[in-house]
């Protein structure tokens, strides 16, 4: 079944609340800057000046020419005096950070006291600082994200922001430069060449008295739960109903858990992409497969679409060759049980493993359902001038600026990375962990009759990251009266 238009939006009470980055991730402003920043003085005047020369916009829907988008670490609330408890049940990731030591060893970046070898050599450059053992260099205490139509004016909107906190006290830890422009075929494309962005989850709105509909279509009726990508709001946005039946809370703002409607939490990582290694070793596996088998059907490019799970243009890979480009609602179970089209440890098929992981008929439906309760929303964007591919490394910085939603780091984003990503035995496998962002080691494709086992490297490390609060407009106009 090929997949319908998923032109979801919120109804205009809660878009107007809520921030534009959730909806619509600014698809039609290609240019954009993250800024990590810190602050030294006292008080949130800095706040006030935001609200000003670069207010988080609104998802009403708008096609402006500027968006943009502000998030808070815990420790940046800290210093502003204003307190930001999580739920009690549990210890909150929001308020230890990525890199406490617990924290670090479920995203597998760290063990016994060593940063693994998906990361920097030297650790990490940013986080958040909340404390503990895995301080980095940079602290940084908001992230502010700006999207304009132009570079020229990405870069003037910037110069004007800097000039505009300066004075407040604030500094700038890091520029990235972000893009999302498409290609000749219309596909945005992450730095290895392949298309990014697909497959998202579609929410919907779950709460059992649906007088009035929050989810909306174009048509502004209410959006129905997809039936492969459907997650209930909850799993994206505070205060509403999540796939455990209840309303997701959020952080307490100095005890007031009212403001954290229309919020959620977002996990940001800095992934600095090596491009030519990852082609040179894509044509090494190639060639050693061809040495082993001269009749293999063996290229740097179908190896590289094993490793991702889909081929260079999008399309997932099936037993018989690529499905079709618009056929994303398959299911692993009846399609591809074995994974000798696209295999069980690819990237995409450990990040989403749909029903994958049943072992019966009777499974599919409690499977499915159990993955799309660990969805997050993706609005990543690369960074870094492009290198084509086969080219040697010029030396020069680029990769992707990793930017999730979810309302439950610890179920959402912190399981896909601990239980599916990084798990050396998901879905039979051993030893063998995610091909595309791990540590490297080896990668095993089934084939008929027998399967094939390649070294994979490190081709992406983490430079830095944090957890952030992503306040709802009235949320941050709070924030900024404090």
């Amino acid at each position: 079944m090929a997949e319908r238009s998923v032109n979801w939006r919120l109804s205009p009470e809660h878009a107007a609340q809520t921030q534009g980055l959730v909806v619509s991730g600014f698809g039609h402003l290609p240019y954009g800057r993250a800024l990590l920043l810190h602050h030294e003085g006292e008080g949130n005047g800095w706040v006030r000046k935001i609200a000003e020369i670069a207010p988080p916009t609104p998802a009403d829907g708008k096609r402006l020419k500027r968006g943009s988008a502000i998030a808070f670490t815990h420790s940046g609330l800290q210093a502003m005096g204003i307190t930001a408890a999580g739920p009690p049940a549990a210890p909150d990731p929001f308020v230890e950070g990525m890199f406490e030591t617990n924290r670090s060893r479920r995203l597998n970046d760290r063990r016994d006291g060593e940063w693994n070898g998906a990361v920097v050599p030297e650790g990490p450059h940013w986080s958040g600082n909340p404390g503990g053992a895995e301080q980095t260099p940079h602290t940084v205490h908001a992230l502010l994200v700006l999207y304009a139509e132009t570079e020229p004016d990405a870069d003037a909107w910037t110069g004007e922001v800097e000039a505009a906190l300066a004075p407040c006290g604030v500094s700038i830890v890091k520029t990235l430069p972000m893009e999302l422009r498409p290609d000749e075929k219309g596909i945005f494309r992450e730095h290895f060449g392949f298309a990014d962005g697909i497959s998202q989850p579609i929410p919907y709105d779950a709460t059992p008295d649906r007088t009035s509909s929050t989810v909306i279509g174009d048509d502004g009726e209410a959006f129905p739960e997809d039936p492969a990508h459907g997650v209930p709001l909850g799993e994206i946005l505070f205060g509403h109903w999540n796939g455990h039946h209840e309303y997701a809370p959020g952080p307490a703002l100095n005890g007031d858990t009212s403001l954290a409607l229309n919020g959620t939490y977002m996990a940001v990582r800095e992934y600095k992409q090596d491009v030519a290694a990852f082609w040179k070793s894509m044509e090494a596996g190639a060639a050693g497969i061809l040495a082993a088998d001269p009749d293999a059907d063996a290229t740097a490019e179908n190896l590289a679409e094993r490793v991702i799970g889909r081929t260079v243009d999008g399309a997932m890979l099936g037993p018989d060759g690529p499905l079709g480009q618009d056929d994303n609602d398959f299911m692993y179970f009846d399609r591809d049980p074995n994974g000798i089209g696209c295999p069980l440890g690819s990237h995409v098929r450990r990040g989403n493993p749909r029903d994958g992981l049943a072992t019966k008929p009777e499974q599919k439906k409690t499977l499915l359902e159990a993955a799309n309760r660990h969805r997050i929303l993706r609005r990543a964007r690369k960074f870094g001038r492009g290198l084509p591919r086969g080219a040697p490394d010029d030396g020069e910085d680029r990769g992707l600026f990793f930017m999730a939603l979810n309302t439950d780091i610890q179920r959402q984003f912190e399981f896909v990375i601990q239980t599916w990503i990084m798990n050396p035995d998901f879905s039979t496998l051993y030893d063998e962990v995610d091909p595309l962002l791990g540590p490297g080691g080896p990668m095993s494709m089934r084939d008929r009759p027998l399967r094939r086992i390649v070294d994979v490297h490190t081709y992406v490390r983490l430079v830095g990251g944090e957890y952030f609060f992503v306040p709802s407009l009235p949320a941050f106009e709070w924030i900024a009266k404090q």
